[in-house]
């Protein structure tokens, strides 16, 4: 049978329509599914039995579960989320004192091949669809406010995949928790982090949803950065800047750039001032991610003089920087890291 959650609001009035139903049951049974996150047609409870039992004759939810929850240390929860066919993904509860953000993931395995990554590791198996990313954030919500006392703030899409090659998915997704009738979150709490495919940035650029943009770098340098992400020998540091330029004449977003130093590998000054050249054509800010070890030797973080010298030249050249420690890297929960290891 066909998941509900796979029909959109006019669909859901049309098929009231067709059992003699009001059209305004769609709205109600709109509501159970994404505002409310139900996963029972029996418990919408506003529906007769049995409006609930014909429902139920001809479709089903498919929700996910948690086949494992690991805790961290600094209180950062990871779960190994089963879908409907048996395959996994995870996500990430990641609590400040003052926020909770959700990273979530969008492809079963990943599309790219970025050296430094372990979900890169894995085959690409699918696309999550819409309810299943869904899911994942409404998952970590009622979990923020069991072990934290408050609800979800924030929305990464930085788990596993490339968010731009599921792209009609984590849109509509998007539009889901952020619109009045679902999650209703705000669109400026939610970032879309993307290795760089100008084609779908400009894309999104061109949607109503005001999100906000990531750009997974690591190398401002084209063949180092090609070496890093072998994948980004198709898309060349100069398109991707045109599809940042237009993303924010079209959004008015600042641009964050994710980028990791790594120790012989991008930590000299020519890196630093390539990076700085390529900031300084768009508002952008970065963000330096401490690197977490997926096992094979080839990348190491880099020492702490390397990184201080980032932020020296990249603050005397008036560009916005911030260092992001890792979290939950003691439970494989940190960027980078996941790669359903909880399955073995």
């Amino acid at each position: 049978m066909k998941d509900i959650r796979t029909l959109s609001l006019d669909q859901l009035q049309e098929y009231f329509v067709s059992l003699g139903e009001k059209p305004f049951r769609a709205k109600q049974v709109y509501d159970w599914l994404w505002s409310k996150n139900m996963h029972s047609v029996d418990e919408m409870t506003n529906l007769s039995k049995d409006l609930r039992d014909r429902i139920s004759q001809e479709y089903i939810i498919n929700p996910i579960s948690v086949d494992q929850l690991q805790r961290s240390k600094d209180g950062t929860i990871k779960n190994g989320v089963k879908l409907h066919d048996g395959l996994l993904v995870e996500s990430v509860l990641i609590p400040t004192e003052t926020r909770t953000t959700a990273c979530v993931s969008s492809q079963v395995g990943c599309s790219l091949n970025c050296e430094f990554c372990a979900t890169a590791r894995l085959k690409r198996m699918r696309n999550l669809e819409v309810a299943e990313i869904v899911d994942q954030v409404a998952l970590i919500d009622r979990q923020s406010k069991l072990y934290f006392g408050r609800p979800l703030s924030n929305i990464v899409f930085m788990g596993m995949g490339e968010p731009m090659m599921n792209y009609k998915n984590v849109v509509e997704s998007i539009r889901k928790i952020t619109e009045p009738e679902g999650m209703g979150m705000s669109p400026r709490r939610i970032t879309v982090s993307t290795s760089g495919i100008p084609k779908m940035i400009k894309m999104l650029a061109d949607e109503d949803i005001r999100v906000k943009l990531a750009l997974s770098l690591h190398s401002a340098i084209e063949k180092k950065r090609n070496e890093i992400m072998p994948f980004s020998d198709k898309f060349p540091l100069t398109d991707i800047m045109d599809s940042l330029k237009y993303w924010y004449e079209k959004t008015g977003n600042v641009i964050t750039f994710e980028y990791c130093v790594w120790k012989g590998i991008n930590d000299q000054d020519e890196d630093i001032k390539a990076l700085i050249r390529y900031c300084k054509q768009i508002p952008s800010k970065v963000n330096l991610i401490q690197y977490n070890p997926i096992g094979d030797g080839k990348y190491d973080q880099c020492n702490k003089a390397a990184e201080d010298n980032y932020v020296r030249q990249l603050e005397k050249a008036g560009i916005t920087v911030m260092i992001r420690r890792s979290r939950g890297g003691d439970i494989d929960a940190a960027c980078g890291q996941l790669a359903n290891k909880s399955s073995e």
